[in-house]
C-alpha cells in the first residue's frame, strides 16, 4: 500500500528518489527502501512525505481501487474520490455511501449538476442558492 503510493506519487510529480530524499533530508537509499517495502517511513518523515505531496498522511498511507481502472493515486489534499457510478438508463446514479454520509446527503435531497470541460461536480442546492443570492446581494449594492 504505502510503497505503491510512493512510487506512484512520485513518478506522477516528476520526481527522482534522490529528489525526494533530499526534499525530506534522507539519503536516496534509505527512500528506496521505502519504495520497495524493505522498510516504513516514522511518522515525522510520513508526514513530510504527505507534505511534499500534497496528500493526506491518510491518503499516503492507504490504497484505493476503481472497478475497471485499477489501483488509483491518493487524492490531492481536501479532494476525495468516492468511487465509482453507474448511469441508469434514465439518468439516475446512486452517490456512494461514504459520500452521502461526509455530506449529510439524503433521500430527497436537491443537488445541482454543474460542469466544466473536464467533468461534472454536484452541490448541494441550497449551498450553490445561498452563494448565488449573496452574490447577487452585492452586486445590487454597487452603483
Amino acid at each position: 500500500m504505502l510503497k505503491e503510493n510512493l512510487i506512484m506519487l512520485r513518478k506522477l510529480n516528476g520526481f527522482s528518489q534522490e529528489q525526494i530524499a533530499e526534499k525530506i533530508g534522507i539519503s536516496r537509499q534509505a527512500y528506496a527502501k521505502w519504495e520497495s517495502g524493505a522498510t516504513i517511513p516514522d511518522i515525522d518523515r510520513a508526514a513530510a512525505l504527505s507534505q511534499v505531496y500534497g496528500v493526506t498522511l491518510d491518503g499516503l498511507m492507504k490504497t484505493e481501487a476503481a472497478e475497471g481502472i485499477g489501483m488509483l493515486p491518493p487524492a490531492p489534499r481536501g479532494k476525495n474520490i468516492w468511487g465509482t457510478v453507474t448511469l441508469g438508463e434514465r439518468g439516475q446514479i446512486v452517490v456512494p455511501k461514504a459520500a452521502r454520509e461526509r455530506f449529510a446527503l439524503k433521500a430527497g435531497d436537491r443537488l445541482i449538476v454543474c460542469s466544466d470541460e473536464n467533468g461534472i461536480a454536484l452541490i448541494p442546492a441550497e449551498f450553490f442558492e445561498r452563494a448565488v443570492q449573496e452574490l447577487m446581494d452585492i452586486l445590487s449594492d454597487k452603483p
